[in-house]
C-alpha cells in the first residue's frame, strides 16, 4: 500500500495512491495518517481494501506539488546515524575524533517534528554562511512502541517506509557540539517524500531490518550519488528501535530515521556535501565543492528494480529567506 497526505490544515488529508504514482483516492478509513497510525491493527485492513479498489478502478491524477508531508508533523522525529562510514567521514571534517563504540552503540539525536517540509518546499536559506547540505536518508513510521522493545519484537512497530532530506547548516554544528548539549540550530525542517509505503510493497528488497536499494540524489541535475542502503547500515531500524525503546516509550506516530546513507566505495557517490568536502580535503588539501547556494536543486528519490520511483521525488530549490 502506498499512501500520501494532500496539503490541507495542519495534519493532511490522507490519500492512498496507485502503485505507479499516477492516481489516488481519498482514504475513507481514517482522515489523516495520525490518526491511521493511532489505530492501526483496525484501520490498515480498511485502508488495503481501499488501495486495491483504486487499482481496480480510476482516479485523479496524483499532483507532487499539492502533497505534504506523508505525516505533516510528527509526535516525534528521531534519527540515527547508522553508517559508519559517514560518521567517519564528517567528523574527519571538522577536525573531531571518533566517537567510542561507534559499531557497538547507534549514535542518536532528536530533530524538530512540528514543522516537516512537503517534497517540492523550498530550502529557505537565511545565511549562506550556515553551510547548507542535503542528507539523503531512508525512515520509517512506528506505531506505539513500548519502553523495553527488543530488536526481536521490533518488525512488528514498523508500519511505512520513506525517505528524508535532513537538511543541516554544517558551519554551525561545531559551535553546537563543543557546548556539550547536541544539535539544535544546525538543524532546520526536515524534508520527507511525496509516498510512504507498507513493508510489504517492497518484496525482498526490505529484509533484515534495512532496505536494500540504491538512494539516488541529484544536484542541479547531476547524480552525486547512488549508495546502496542496506548492506553497510551498521545497525538495522530494529537494533535502533531496540536502542531508542531502552529507558522510553514511543507513540504512533514517530518517525526514526537510518542517517545519511553512505558506502566506502567513493564509486557510489554521495549523500550529502559534507562527505563530498572531505574526501576533496584528503586527495587534494582543501575542498572544492562548495554548500548549497541560492537557486541549486537537490532531488532524492529511490527505484525499484524496474526503473518505478518506489517514493517519489523529493526535489527542493534553495531559495532567500529573511532571518
Amino acid at each position: 500500500m502506498k499512501i500520501a497526505s494532500l496539503k490541507s490544515g495542519r495534519d493532511g488529508r490522507l490519500i492512498l495512491v496507485s502503485r505507479d504514482g499516477s492516481r489516488y483516492a481519498e482514504a475513507r478509513a481514517a482522515m489523516t495518517l495520525q490518526a491511521a497510525l493511532d489505530e492501526w491493527a483496525r484501520i490498515e485492513p480498511l485502508l488495503q481494501e481501499e488501495a486495491a479498489a483504486l487499482e481496480r478502478g480510476r482516479g485523479p491524477p496524483v499532483e507532487i506539488t499539492q502533497l505534504a508531508a506523508p505525516l505533516p508533523r510528527a509526535y516525534e522525529w528521531i534519527d540515527g546515524s547508522a553508517y559508519v562510514n559517514h560518521i567517519l567521514l564528517v567528523r574527519k571534517a571538522r577536525g573531531a575524533e571518533s566517537p567510542p563504540g561507534i559499531y557497538t552503540d547507534p549514535l542518536i539525536y532528536q530533530g524538530g517534528s512540528g514543522v516537516l517540509l512537503a517534497p517540492t518546499e523550498d530550502l529557505r536559506l537565511p545565511d549562506a554562511s550556515w553551510g547548507l547540505d542535503f542528507e539523503s536518508e531512508v525512515c520509517v513510521l512506528l506505531d506505539d512502541v513500548p519502553q523495553g522493545t527488543t530488536a526481536k519484537q521490533a518488525p512488528a512497530h514498523i508500519k511505512l517506509l520513506l525517505l528524508a532530506n535532513d537538511v543541516t547548516y554544517r558551519n554551525l554544528v561545531p559551535t553546537e557540539l563543543a557546548k556539550g548539549f547536541g544539535f539544535f540550530q544546525s538543524k532546520p525542517a526536515t524534508a520527507f517524500s511525496p509516498f510512504a509505503l507498507t513493508p510489504d510493497e517492497l518484496g525482498d528488497a526490505w529484509h533484515d531490518g534495512r532496505l536494500h536499494l540504491r538512494l539516488r540524489t541529484s544536484l542541479n541535475g547531476q547524480l552525486v550519488g547512488d549508495p546502496e542502503a542496506g548492506p553497510e547500515m551498521q545497525f538495522s531500524f530494529f537494533e535502533l528501535i531496540a536502542h531508542i525503546a531502552k529507558t522510553r516509550a514511543f507513540t504512533a506516530g514517530t518517525i526514526l530515521g537510518s542517517g545519511t546513507v553512505s558506502n566506502a566505495d567513493r564509486a557510489r557517490g554521495v549523500s550529502c556535501l559534507a562527505e563530498k568536502r572531505t574526501l576533496e580535503t584528503l586527495d587534494g588539501g582543501k575542498p572544492l565543492t562548495p554548500f548549497l547556494q541560492m537557486g541549486d536543486r537537490v532531488e532524492i528519490e529511490m527505484r525499484a528494480a524496474n526503473g518505478s520511483s518506489l517514493f517519489g521525488r523529493i526535489a527542493q530549490t534553495v531559495t532567500a529567506a529573511a532571518r
